[in-house]
């Protein structure tokens, strides 16, 4: 039996795994992505999965963290995202972190070899022709123009944006490292290179006072009248945005001191701490943790010259920002990520509302799945809302209010209260993790096994 087309819009993190996952299901795959043809104001590159912001997957504990369970369910089902991370991962104590070069170019081999994927470059500039029956738009948070205006037009909402800022980079050599040290917070990790993944720099109080007085003097990217009433998602500020909501708002965030000795001066406890994470396996760069910024390019060196240890600091990428869509997905999809308004077009990733590179490449897989399977004229029901997928989809396709509904990182909030037997004895912080963990797991493999029972079962006669 031929088998039709599954047409996948985006080459980044979901894209990538709904294309894999379908093709590894044995549908084909066309992949489209705009680039080179058509740039993004945050690329650099025409790599498919190419990271534009951190270079971290966060934490990859799959006991107590719901990231590291999301990594874990991913890994079960076979994420091409978590295969290259593997290559390409850098010490970064309890967080995967990789080479986001040697991350994109792997992910780019494995779909360019696999033989049910053809990949074409161009940008589809409108709606999916109409012939394309299963279509998985993956464009992520810089859907282009033109495919960002059809879908407004078609589902008649008014799409949600905000803004979504980079963090610098600065070359490792340029460091001071008479005041600089390296050291992960509480020295998490199994391995010497992950207890001392961090770069820190140390900053008294009148260091600290004078730097948030910098920051909040310092000229800012003025945005366009019609971008002006965009909001930020609350888990990527930018770090001057953090700092008007008040003085000491950075010290309890990305600048917290606690869980860090300064070699230097173990006696002396800092006031803030600034920490930079490896940016490449070579160990020459590193990027400032949590400083997404919308500083305008003249003013950063300047700014950031003033915490201790970068006084000389030379920038290999400056930070900037740049303008994202989503979905009310909510209100416009269905339980199976296809659009109400026409089903033949499914959507995976950011764009629906999820925030996060492993969000947008677990949601991908499970578009891809779903996608393969109506190819294949098979079930596909969701992961459980119990697991960290089936959390996310459910969340999504209407565990959120549509009327507030903004981007959502996985959490432990977003799945079904512990009850019964799992609950009793769950006292600590980490008991509970754990406990939602193992639901998790065990509701997973359940589910896994179920999509793998012989296709001689699934595929009609």
């Amino acid at each position: 039996m031929s088998l039709e087309q599954i047409h996948v819009i985006g080459g980044g993190m979901a894209g990538s795994e709904a294309a894999w996952a379908a093709a590894n299901a044995g549908v084909p795959v066309v992949l489209h992505e705009m680039r080179p043809q058509r740039g993004t104001e945050a690329h650099q590159t025409d790599g498919l999965a190419e990271l534009v912001c951190s270079n971290s997957f966060r934490s990859d504990d799959n006991e107590s963290n719901a990231v590291g369970l999301l990594h874990w369910e991913m890994r079960q089902a076979g994420s091409i995202m978590m295969s290259a991370a593997g290559p390409a991962q850098l010490p970064a104590g309890s967080a995967l972190a990789v080479d986001r070069e040697l991350f994109s170019q792997d992910v780019t081999a494995r779909i360019f070899s696999h033989p049910l994927i053809t990949v074409e470059r161009g940008e589809i500039a409108g709606l999916p022709p109409g012939d394309w029956r299963n279509v998985i738009i993956a464009t992520g948070p810089l859907t282009s123009p033109a495919l960002a205006q059809a879908i407004r037009d078609l589902t008649g909402e008014t799409s949600l944006a905000f803004f979504d800022a980079i963090a610098p980079i600065v070359y490792a050599e340029s460091v001071d490292m008479e005041q600089a040290w390296f050291q992960s917070r509480y020295d998490k990790g199994e391995t010497e290179a992950e207890r001392t993944a961090y770069l820190n720099c140390p900053m008294d109080r009148d260091q600290y006072e004078a730097f948030i007085d910098a920051l909040l003097a310092a000229p800012k990217t003025e945005f366009k009248d019609w971008e002006r009433d965009t909001p930020y998602f609350e888990g990527c500020l930018p770090i001057e945005v953090m700092a008007e909501r008040g003085r000491e708002t950075l010290r309890f965030g990305p600048l917290k001191p606690v869980g860090l000795t300064n070699p230097h001066a173990p006696e002396i406890k800092a006031h803030a701490v600034v920490q930079l994470r490896r940016e490449n396996a070579l160990g020459t760069l590193f990027n400032l943790v949590g400083f997404q910024t919308k500083l305008k390019y003249g003013a950063q060196p300047e700014v950031f010259g003033l915490i201790p240890g970068l006084e000389n600091a030379r920038f290999a990428r400056l930070g900037g920002i740049h303008r994202n869509t989503f979905l009310n997905s909510p209100r416009l999809l269905d339980g199976q990520m296809r659009l109400k308004a026409d089903p033949r077009l499914r959507f995976a990733g950011q764009i629906t509302g999820v925030e996060g590179y492993v969000e947008s490449g677990a949601m991908g897989i499970v578009a891809g799945r779903m996608a393969a399977a109506q190819a294949l004229c098979q079930d596909a029901p969701p992961p459980p809302p119990t697991t960290a997928m089936g959390a996310l989809i459910n969340h999504i396709t209407g565990g959120a209010e549509a009327e507030t509904f903004q981007p959502m990182n996985v959490n432990f909030g977003l799945f079904p209260p512990l009850t019964g037997d799992i609950r009793k004895g769950r006292k600590g912080k980490r008991d509970r993790a754990l406990a939602y963990t193992e639901r998790a797991k065990a509701a997973f493999e359940s589910w896994e096994n179920a999509q793998r029972r012989p296709k001689a079962e699934q595929t009609p006669a």
